[in-house]
């Protein structure tokens, strides 16, 4: 053996030493995602056993996107920022696994494996629509919502920003009684400002049009700017009917946007807040998304708003009077294709990848509900093959 491979060797067994040895003394080896190595290991056998559901991380040691999204799971819901990466509360918090979980699963003898039969699923059919990524799927009217195709489509399911619609609804139909709402100035609150999760960019004490904010809502996703609008005209509404004493406007504006799903019939859907970040409760389905998209493109301003790629507004300081100039971009990236017209992206990781997508082709409207995609391009393919199907049916 040559020097240089003996000092490599000696190189790798003295940083096992030190991993086994810094467990055992109770230190914390820090993670990323890019780390490899059987303190990642440690970490998967961790997740899968302290998340419910279970992840069902592969143990293979390859800290990678599956493991980072487990490992922010965990860190929300032992409130602990969720940082992505391992550090000593975060090792706290894992706590540790009996023996025998720590230890390594068995491996059967070859003749064993090699002797187990291959079972197989029919073969694919040839009918029906295409195979996509997403968990549920709804192919809608666009004019009436009413469902045409579906795959899940009943199920209650996380809905991440498309929640952001029925927020801009009720926005739409209070600016339908008096059209001088849009000209309303809403002024940014602290809360506001500190909503996580996408944003507008919006800072405390900044001002700017209800109509303007739409755009910071609708394109960018603002979180901020759903907060913003449920601070601004949750006290025109009525409390929750569990809670008739709630003074909060944004309880009040949740609990309207709750009266207007069952007002139009929208049987699997209920708010828990106004932008879709994750909530206990917070869910619909993807007819009921359909058919809330079709009420949203009836509004002939939330239209225009959903179908815009870019649109510059100016922001008015707290106090000094100064402006500055913010450009709101839309994250729906279908509308760099001719014919796609809106609606609405989201994404968690509780809720996967999401769309509500629209397109018109030779006079006809059809929207297209994506939820629980295994990737952010995923829910693009699926949603156009699912356009490209449904052009294809009577």
């Amino acid at each position: 053996m040559n020097q240089s491979a003996s000092f490599w060797i000696r190189v790798l067994f003295s940083g096992c030493v030190w991993l086994f040895g810094a467990f055992a003394n109770g230190q914390s080896p820090a993670l990323k995602q890019g780390d490899d190595g059987v303190a990642v290991e440690r970490l998967q056998k961790l997740l899968n056993a302290r998340l419910d559901p279970s992840p069902g991380l592969d143990v293979d040691g390859d800290f990678g996107a599956s493991t980072l999204a487990a490992l922010r799971r965990f860190q929300r819901q032992k409130g602990l920022p969720a940082t992505g990466a391992v550090d000593s509360k975060t090792w706290e918090a894992l706590g540790s696994l009996p023996s025998a979980a720590e230890a390594p699963a068995p491996v059967p003898p070859p003749e064993v494996v090699n002797a187990e039969p291959i079972h197989r699923k029919p073969a694919d059919s040839l009918d029906g629509p295409p195979f996509t990524t997403a968990k549920a799927w709804a192919i809608a009217d666009g004019k009436t919502g009413r469902l045409l195709f579906g795959h899940e489509a009943d199920t209650p399911r996380e809905m991440a920003s498309t929640t952001k619609m029925m927020t801009a609804l009720i926005v739409a139909q209070l600016a339908a009684k008096d059209p001088k709402v849009y000209d309303e100035t809403i002024v940014f609150s602290r809360r506001a400002d500190g909503t996580m999760g996408s944003t507008s960019g919006m800072k405390e004490g900044e001002s700017v049009s209800v109509g303007e904010l739409l755009y910071g809502l609708l394109l960018p996703s603002g979180n901020d700017a759903a907060t913003a609008f449920a601070e601004h005209f949750g006290a025109r509404f009525a409390p929750p009917e569990a809670s008739p004493g709630e003074a909060d406007p944004l309880a009040r504006f949740v609990a309207e946007m709750n009266r207007t799903a069952r007002s139009i019939g929208l049987a699997e859907t209920h708010f828990a807040n106004p932008h879709g970040l994750p909530a206990k409760d917070h869910h619909a389905s993807a007819r009921d998304l359909a058919k809330l998209a079709s009420l949203v493109l009836a509004k002939p301003t939330l239209a225009r708003v959903v179908s815009t790629a870019k649109h510059g507004a100016t922001l008015r300081g707290p106090a000094d009077g100064k402006t500055r100039n913010v450009v709101w971009k839309n994250t729906n990236v279908l509308l760099g294709t001719e014919g796609y017209d809106g609606v609405k992206t989201g994404t968690t990781t509780a809720a996967g990848n999401c769309l509500v997508a629209s397109s018109h082709r030779d006079g006809r409207h059809r929207i297209v509900v994506i939820l629980g995609s295994t990737a952010s391009d995923g829910r693009y393919a699926d949603a156009r093959n699912l356009f490209r199907w449904a052009w294809q049916q009577p």
